[in-house]
């Protein structure tokens, strides 16, 4: 594979299904998506089939409290190494230009390697890719159960470059009629339409590498952000597959450390995982929030209440009448005091936090759920994507939603550079159903 190691950056070889197959079976949405919704994925399923697709590669997590995870982790790796063996897919060498409609927008990628060696997920790192969000280390184990000793990598993940001139992008949408296209289809589930493009052009080649390197450099990197001269450069910043990134990441440091010769591992496939890069300013590339879901409340714990006692008094809680009367109270907040939906069986309601410790209402919710959990006043959280979803769950017996308004994507790059990552799961780029299929794979062994 040929590297770049001044941005990271490696030319991959991907593999792609052979022609014939049913690309729309073959293409499912991101694991890490509609978690509490399995009757998605069992509609998936029956999409699917018997036929050959990515789904028989993934571990949706949705099903990641299941009794005998090693049953499943085993049937992924089954049908990774019978794909190969039956000799399912053709490999593709160089970059793809990918494009995914949603609705009227078309949302504009390019398929790469990113250099593992140069990438840091802990807060304050000061690597060229970086974590725009805390990771929850808790999550990596079972990613890692399933990557580890794979032949084969299928992606989810969406790392963002901060290019408000489009140089990188820019001239392969306008020259995309010259490039090889290799899949185009509609995907499942009403999800919008996903065309790739192989760049088999050297001169465009060039043009996008040359493009990344006049990013990376200090002088540019500096006068961009206002900085102080000598400040690490931020290349690449993660989107969506904060977690998948860092499960590769462990993987490649656990290697080179029984490595037996540490030059020569330097080499080895799994020292790059393959990602979808996108620009920043991406019209079609929408800063969504991620809610949060208590589900199984303890007895006799009230958060709201424990709330008010946690923040000393700065907290307070206003029943709303409608949905919309929530989201509107969330969604204009501007600086101090944080506001936070809520929804339960009992209605609506908006928590107020006056004098925040973190710059985020995010952060000032995730602080205090973070010892309420601890605590045990509820069985499990989790993260959701999208209002109606959050809604729905929230509405549930024994359930507590909390709804929270999106961040300025603008703001990313300068927050990461500053105060390192964001709260974990601060952000969603777009709705559940926008994010990332499985197309392309790529050879770990």
């Amino acid at each position: 594979m040929k590297t770049y190691e001044s941005i990271a950056i490696g030319i991959p070889d991907i593999l792609l299904p052979k022609p014939g197959m049913d690309l729309t079976k073959w293409a499912v949405i991101a694991c890490d998506q509609f978690t509490s919704e399995p009757e998605y994925w069992q509609e998936v399923r029956g999409i699917v089939g018997e036929a050959p697709s990515t789904l028989n590669l993934i571990y949706p997590e949705v099903y990641l409290g299941e009794k005998d995870p090693d049953t499943r982790i085993a049937s992924i790796r089954y049908h990774m190494n019978l794909y190969l063996q039956e000799d399912l897919l053709d490999q593709k060498k160089g970059f793809i230009y990918v494009e995914r409609q949603t609705g009227q927008q078309i949302r504009k990628g390019l398929m790469v390697c990113i250099d593992l060696e140069q990438y840091d997920f802990h807060k304050g790192s000061s690597s060229l890719v970086r974590a725009t969000e805390g990771t929850i280390l808790d999550r990596i184990p079972p990613r890692v159960k399933v990557r580890e000793g794979a032949p084969l990598e299928v992606p989810h993940i969406m790392v963002l470059i901060d290019d408000p001139e489009n140089t990188v992008i820019g001239p392969l949408t306008q020259n995309k009629d010259g490039l090889e296209r290799i899949y185009d289809i509609e995907l499942m589930m009403d999800s919008g339409h996903l065309s790739g493009y192989r760049v088999n052009d050297s001169t465009i080649e060039s043009e996008v590498i040359q493009n990344l390197q006049a990013l990376a450099t200090p002088e540019t990197f500096e006068k961009k952000y206002g900085l102080s001269p000598q400040t690490p450069v931020l290349l690449f910043a993660m989107g969506d597959g904060n977690h998948s990134l860092a499960t590769a990441k462990s993987i490649w440091e656990k290697t080179k450390e029984h490595a037996p010769n540490k030059e020569a591992i330097m080499g080895s496939p799994l020292r790059h995982a393959l990602v979808e890069l996108v620009n920043l300013h991406d019209k079609a590339l929408k800063f969504e929030p991620i809610h949060r879901a208590l589900f199984e409340l303890a007895s006799g714990r009230d958060a709201i209440d424990e709330m008010k006692v946690f923040y000393q008094g700065r907290s307070q809680f206003f029943p709303v009448s409608t949905a919309d009367e929530m989201m509107s109270a969330v969604d204009v907040q501007h600086g101090s005091p944080h506001k936070i939906g809520v929804i339960s069986p009992a209605g609506f309601g908006v928590i107020e936090v006056s004098n925040p410790d973190s710059n985020l209402p995010v952060g000032t919710l995730q602080t205090f759920l973070d010892v309420f959990m601890g605590e045990k006043g509820a069985k499990e959280i989790d993260y959701i994507h999208g209002t109606d979803t959050i809604i729905q769950l929230g509405e549930k017996s024994g359930s507590l939603g909390f709804y929270l308004s999106s961040m300025n994507k603008h703001d990313l790059f300068k927050t990461v550079i500053l105060d390192g990552a964001t709260p974990r799961k601060t952000f969603s780029m777009g709705e559940a159903w926008e994010k990332r299929f499985y197309m392309e794979a790529r050879k770990l062994t």
